[in-house]
């Protein structure tokens, strides 16, 4: 796995690490397995480095690893989230495809506490001493600050992205502390909107760059012209931060009177589900209300759809929502810190702001979009455009010219 200075020279191809926890199902990790998948294909040599093996985590094509069953030719032990063994054979896939190191002390390695946290570090900063990079992408929280105290101090050049809100991801004394002291170090901190740069103090906003998501191929299609489905729907995790039940309140408040017909569909599952299903009884809804769970290929299930609703009181760059409005879907969503949907939404033109946590202004919302079609459909083709603002070729393009201008330095 050792990568040296003459193999560098010897094949010509730029290093780029990418490090984040593991790579479980998730918009950080989504995005890394993009980025991973497009700069190989672009002939870079790529490795992702994760902390963990997660029990079900996105393919990533031209893997050079493979997961593999304990004793397996050529397993290696890694760990899992929960610090259960793992195997892993890190050649089992694409010969030289995209690579993969794990940086988590295995249980033989793990000592007490403070010695782990200690062991974690030099763990860490090996990987970078045997990768040899030109370049570390290091994505959300933690890692950010692990990738900056162990990889600078052997002069690696590091790229950090906050991935939501920067008063969230270092919301507590500790971590904006141990942010502050660390993030002067990076060669650059790229966020997904204006009002995350403005989260962090002046002399880290010099360093930021602005590189928003990119709209899942998937999502890239010619708009659904025929009839649509009576249906509000909603993409997200059921957790109190996207706030289900708020949005279940005015859907009711919204159909008091008329569009009875309207369904309102979850696709999402998390730990509040039980207590949401029990509310849309509560509410007299529970006959409108669906609970699809997690679904495969969610463009088929939404996009002949009317109204999708983001009601987030915190997001970064939201995937659903540009999705969504790739789709050509009416949408509509909270303007909440720390402003991607307002980089994403011109009130009014292309979708619908409202107030955080205002069910009235929701509710009159979505009753605007059932009463008059023809300003629904105004909304869903102009949201369209966003299919070629945010394409994956537009993107990634933003991307590779900021790279190289950081290894470049």
């Amino acid at each position: 796995m050792t990568t040296t200075h003459s193999d560098k020279s010897k094949d010509g191809k730029k290093h780029i690490a990418m490090y984040i926890g593991s790579l479980q199902k998730g918009g950080a990790e989504r995005v890394i397995c993009n980025l991973a998948e497009y700069f190989w294909g672009e002939g870079y040599r790529v490795t992702i480095v994760t902390t963990y093996l997660a029990p079900e985590e996105y393919d990533v094509k031209h893997a050079a690893w493979k997961r593999v069953p304990a004793g397996a030719e050529e397993a290696e032990l890694v760990m899992d989230p929960d610090e259960n063994p793992a195997w892993v054979n890190l050649h089992g896939g694409e010969k030289d495809g995209i690579g993969r190191v794990f940086s988590a002390l295995i249980k033989s390695e793990q000592k007490d506490r403070l010695t782990n946290f200690r062991l974690r570090h030099q763990k860490l900063r090996r990987v970078w001493q045997e990768l040899d990079p030109d370049l570390i992408l290091s994505f959300s929280g933690k890692n950010n600050i692990m990738s900056l105290s162990t990889a600078t101090k052997d002069g690696y050049k590091v790229v950090v992205s906050c991935r939501a809100d920067p008063d969230i991801e270092y919301g507590s004394k500790s971590m904006r502390a141990a942010m502050l002291t660390t993030f002067g170090k990076a060669a650059g901190v790229v966020v997904q909107s204006n009002g995350a740069k403005n989260r962090f103090p002046k002399f880290i906003q010099k360093k930021c760059t602005i590189l928003p998501n990119s709209v899942n191929p998937s999502f890239i299609r010619p708009r659904y012209m025929g009839e649509r489905e009576k249906k509000v729907v909603m993409v997200a995790r059921f957790h109190s931060n996207k706030n289900h039940a708020m949005v279940m309140e005015a859907f009711k408040a919204a159909t008091e009177d008329s569009h009875k017909d309207y369904q309102l569909v979850f696709y999402g599952d998390g730990p509040e589900k039980a207590k949401l299903m029990s509310l849309a009884g509560s509410l007299g809804i529970e006959d409108r209300v669906l609970f699809k769970g997690n679904v495969t290929h969610v463009t088929e299930h939404i996009e002949k759809t009317r109204i999708f609703v983001l009601a987030s009181n915190h997001e970064g760059m939201p995937n659903s929502l540009i999705e969504a409005m790739a789709l050509g879907l009416g949408c509509i969503s909270t303007d909440c810190p720390c402003g991607g949907p307002a980089d994403l939404i011109e009130n009014g033109k292309n979708g619908i702001l409202v107030p955080v946590g205002d069910k009235q202004a929701m509710a009159n919302a979505m009753k605007k979009l059932m009463d008059d079609d023809e300003y629904r459909e105004s909304l869903g083709i102009a949201a369209t455009e966003l299919q070629q603002r945010l394409s994956p070729e537009v993107v990634n393009a933003k991307w590779k010219e900021y790279f190289e201008r950081v290894i470049g330095s």
